[in-house]
């Protein structure tokens, strides 16, 4: 798991590491436990949270996945107006360096978890495997452009432009782009209760 990223956010690596670091420590989690519960190394654990190391968006969100949050808490402070308007230039964004890019299009709000993106997949490009998210989450996805494979516990589904699906979001599901051109899909993802997580409550490290 461990390997290089672009975060492209306009959050500095170590304000990431110190949001990180307190979602940990909030949860009662060691690095130790977060590392097992998240399936990354213990030492790049504690080099994003040090602001050594950027991680890819695959590690960020199985991070975040692991924390019982969303990639968008961990990059957001929680928005305090009642109607928030993010312009274009204001969107969190990230890429990865396998050659796709996630666009974070809701707020973050205090006591919701959801998150709202647009997702682009260069052409033959493997956006990887996700982890399952807590338990009674929920993934809406509607393809804008060019062809996706959604792949769900192992069983794929091919989504053209147009085409959109909705699939429990605690399960493995993965993204491909097998096409030409660059797929764009937007997803919407709703995240369930703590459920896998109520077994924290380690004794805090680092």
């Amino acid at each position: 798991m461990d390997g290089e990223g672009v975060l492209s956010s306009g959050l500095s690596m170590a304000e990431l590491g110190m949001r990180i670091r307190g979602e940990r420590r909030a949860r009662g989690l060691s690095i130790e436990r977060l590392a097992e519960l998240s399936g990354i190394s213990r030492s790049m654990v504690s080099e994003v949270e040090r602001g050594a190391k950027t991680p890819t968006v695959l590690v960020l969100d199985r991070l975040a996945t692991a924390l019982g949050t969303s990639v968008s808490r961990l990059l957001d402070e929680p928005a305090h107006e009642a109607v928030r308007v993010l312009r274009h230039a204001e969107q969190r964004v990230l890429r990865d360096p396998s050659g796709w890019e996630r666009r974070v299009l809701s707020p973050v709000l205090a006591d919701v978890e959801f998150e709202f993106m647009r997702t682009t997949i260069g052409p033959g490009v493997d956006a990887g495997e996700f982890a399952p998210h807590a338990p009674g989450s929920r993934e809406y996805l509607a393809v804008e452009r060019g062809s996706l494979r959604l792949t769900i516990n192992g069983r794929p589904y091919a989504l053209a432009a147009g085409d959109s699906a909705y699939y429990p979001g605690d399960c493995r599901h993965s993204f491909a782009n097998d096409g030409t051109t660059d797929c764009v899909y937007y997803l919407a993802m709703e995240l369930g209760g703590v459920g896998q997580h109520d077994i924290w409550k380690d004794t805090p490290d680092g």
